[in-house]
């Protein structure tokens, strides 16, 4: 490492030390990468607070990358546990906004020429500013309300500066703390690497909007902000200006809450099921409430994009969850991760019927989405099942649009809503009308099985082609059978050699050789030899089993 490098691992090492993770730093060799170790006290603060909150206020204090860490992990159910979700869900990005002299200079360094050749008007006091950018409000030379939003300088430098770090140490994690979940360090800071230059590079954004615009140009109630092309580039995007009030802070009457929740859950599922594109975000500030109940969608640095295996997975895994079928749930969510090892499906289905059976009543307003699809996340972790991405960030904005959906409506049904959709998205492949609770359960689980099916039959396949698939048939009866085979050609072998010696000294005793007074000494051989081998014969048959299970457990043991 460099000295750079190396005077910020001191100051996360302090900060870490003053947060309660001194142990970690310790074990993790932090001080003898700096090469002497300082002193520091836990503040009184993280004596009280519990490790999750201690965690969260140490990225706080380690600055952007760390908070923007913390809040990428808080969309990740399937990393931590939920209390730490619940804790990094709380992260703001709480600095200061940089001067508007830098505004205008990272404009001209991005667009290639200067503010009032560009805007006519750009409003000083920004409308956010956050670690990555700031957003401020503008006017363009033909008079057009706008936001442009300008990437702070030097921060994508002095993020690669502390991912650089931040792989040490991951590194360092690995070597010292026992792995016990399905993801390493070095693996989530590789996702978050991939994640934050994702965010970083506004052409991506830019791309995201354009291809949300082209999705919902058929749905008037939702309202897509327009990309200003000219006017963006890699650090600057200017976006339409959308006038309208944030949903948390709308002042609604009944019927228009029961009119937007329809519209917004509609949206949700066009989103899924059939643009395969959806918002990774939607928190009350990223949706506006319009005049004649419309709703209009902003930010779209984080995305989710579904492939249409995956949306047809989802259908059958959302229809299995709503018919409480725990079966086909297993199945879905087993054949989604990928597991480190070969699964207790029997188990996984057990502990999925017991969550189904606490967490699905029949309203909205019963529903705990959040708990429900934590502890189906906590499952796979348990089980060891790796959930893509994908469905981990499906995961947390569902429990935002649910929370949304909450507050607008409470009263709505959730079957009566979701049922229409469901019978749409399958229209194409079997009859909605004739399908019962019984009968849509047997279809769910021949769906699933239909689908596994070639998947396995293709693995067996090559198994066979490349020489690897073997055949291992057990059973007690064979057992005890080749037992028995094995005793029996043991003693018959020693009965063999027993009549040999036997017919050997009755000739030694009829021919008299080697006479030794009156005693001829090979049949006196020839008789302790009978004798020994007939003991042998007895001692086999009584003891061989109990003798041959010894030593082959030592072999086994000196094998090992």
């Amino acid at each position: 490492m460099i000295l750079q490098d190396l005077n910020r691992v001191r100051q996360i090492a302090v900060i870490a030390a003053k947060h309660g993770f001194g142990e970690l730093t310790d074990g993790a060799g932090l001080w003898r990468m700096l090469g002497r170790k300082e002193k520091v006290e836990v503040s009184p603060e993280a004596q009280r607070a519990s490790t999750a909150r201690r965690f969260r206020m140490l990225l706080n204090d380690l600055g952007p990358t760390f908070v923007k860490l913390g809040q990428i992990l808080s969309t990740r159910g399937d990393l931590l546990p939920a209390e730490y979700i619940e804790e990094l869900a709380m992260l703001q990005d709480q600095v200061d906004p940089i001067p508007l002299e830098q505004v205008y200079a990272q404009i001209r360094e991005s667009l290639g020429r200067d503010v009032p050749d560009l805007f006519a008007k750009i409003e000083p006091v920004p409308l956010a500013a956050a670690s990555i950018a700031q957003v401020h409000r503008a006017v363009t030379l033909t008079g057009e309300e706008v936001v442009v939003k300008v990437q702070r300088p030097g921060i994508s430098e002095r993020i690669d500066s502390d991912l650089t770090v931040l792989r040490s140490l991951a590194r360092l994690l690995e070597a010292v703390v026992e792995e016990t979940g399905v993801y390493t360090p070095t693996g989530i800071i590789d996702e978050f690497d991939r994640a934050i230059h994702e965010e970083l590079d506004f052409i991506n954004e830019a791309s995201n909007i354009r291809a949300f615009l082209a999705n919902h140009a058929e749905r008037p109630y939702l309202k897509i902000p327009r990309v200003y092309e000219e006017l963006s580039s890699r650090r600057v995007l200017t976006l339409e200006f959308i006038a309208g009030v944030k949903i948390s802070q709308a002042q609604l009457e009944q019927a228009d809450r029961e009119v937007l929740a329809r519209h917004l859950l509609d949206g949700s599922f066009r989103q899924l099921f059939e643009d395969g594109l959806f918002h990774g975000d939607p928190h009350p500030g990223n949706l506006l409430v319009l005049e004649g109940n419309r709703l209009a969608l902003l930010d779209f640095g984080v995305v989710g994009r579904l492939t249409k295996p995956m949306q047809e997975t989802l259908v059958m895994l959302c229809l299995a969850v709503a018919l409480k079928d725990s079966d086909s749930v297993a199945r879905l969510l087993y054949r989604v991760g990928v597991a480190d090892s070969r699964a207790n499906l029997a188990g996984f289905r057990n502990d999925i019927e017991a969550i189904l059976g606490q967490h699905l009543p029949t309203t909205l307003g019963e529903v705990d989405a959040q708990t429900l699809l934590r502890d189906l996340l906590d499952l796979a972790v348990k089980y060891r099942i790796r959930i893509p991405k994908e469905y981990a960030l499906l995961s947390r904005a569902s429990i935002s649009m649910e929370g949304m959906l909450r507050s607008l409506y409470p009263e709505m049904n959730i079957l009566e809503v979701a049922l229409p959709y469901a019978k749409e998205l399958l229209a194409g492949r079997y009859d909605p009308s004739q399908l019962q609770g019984g009968l849509m359960r047997t279809l769910l689980r021949f769906q699933s099985l239909a689908t596994d099916l070639p998947t396995q039959l293709s693995q067996i396949l090559l198994d066979l082609e490349s020489g690897k698939f073997s055949v291992t048939v057990r059973a007690e009866q064979f057992d005890r059978l080749n037992e028995n085979l094995r005793s029996a050609a043991v003693i018959a072998f020693v009965g063999l050699c027993a009549c040999g010696f036997i017919v050997g000294t009755f000739i030694a005793f009829a021919q008299k050789p080697w006479m030794y007074g009156n005693t001829p000494v090979l049949g006196i051989i020839g008789v302790a030899m009978s004798a020994a081998f007939f003991g042998a014969v007895f001692t086999w048959y009584l003891f061989g089993g109990r003798i041959r299970k010894v030593s082959v457990s030592r072999w086994l043991k000196k094998r090992k």
